[in-house]
Formats: C-alpha cells, structure tokens, sequence
C-alpha cells in the first residue's frame, strides 16, 4: 500500500493505492479529505454577463390550406426578411437560419402570399418547428 496526498480544486484527499502484480491493474481507495492550511486566497471569479434568452417563436399554427415552411433543422432565427400579406416567388428568400455558426437561407417553395410568420428575430427554433406559411 502507499498513500498519497493529491489536492483537487483546492481540497487535499488522503489517497492509499494498492499495487497489483501481473496484472498491471491498480485500485485506489480515497479516504476523507484532509484539512490543509489554506494557501493563498482565491481570487474572485468574474461571472460573464448572460447572453439575452431567445425569444420564443410567436405561433404554430398556419391558416388552413397554407403551405407550411418549416425549420429543417435547429438553430436561430437571425433576419426575418418577409411580413404577413407580402407576394413571394419561387426562390424568394423567407427567412435566415444560423445553424451550426453558417447562415442557411430560408426560401419559398413556390408563389404566393404569405399567410403568416410563425416566429421571431432571435427565436431558437427546433427541426420541423413552423417558420412561415403561404398561401
């Protein structure tokens, strides 16, 4: 057997360690930490500021009949480039979807009118959460 004496994260365990033979296997009991003479003091750690909470998206429901966009997969919303009654065609850019720090832009699927926006600058949406709808 032999102890050792390791510090973590500024408490000092008292450890004994069994030396196995052959087989190269080691076990390690701790035993309570010990009270050690306190070093220097700690200086205080400065919390970051909390990044503003996402905004959550704003409805998910689409009029009937409508086409519905959806997020294909999670991210945020970061620029809403459309507005409820807007003409869009084919290949108009909706929306622009930041996933995985690359900007994805959200296109229409066909000419219409959009029926609604389902969520908000900010949102963090999830894949398959309604975006917009055109009807």
């Amino acid at each position: 057997m032999r102890k050792f004496v390791i510090n973590v994260n500024g408490n000092r365990y008292e450890v004994e360690v069994e030396e196995v033979t052959g087989s190269g296997n080691a076990i390690a009991t701790a035993a309570a930490p010990v009270q050690a003479a306190p070093a220097e003091p700690a200086q205080p750690v400065q919390k970051a500021a909390a990044p503003e909470a996402p905004k959550p998206a704003v409805s998910s429901s689409a009029p009937e009949g409508a086409v519905k966009i959806t997020a294909p997969m999670p991210g945020t919303i970061l620029d809403i480039k459309v507005k409820t009654g807007d003409q869009v065609k084919k290949g108009d850019v909706l929306l622009i979807l930041e996933a995985m720090k690359m900007e994805n832009e959200i296109v229409s699927p066909q000419d219409g009118v959009i029926a609604s926006v389902n969520t908000s600058k900010g949102a963090s949406v999830n894949s398959g959460d309604l975006l917009v709808s055109i009807s």
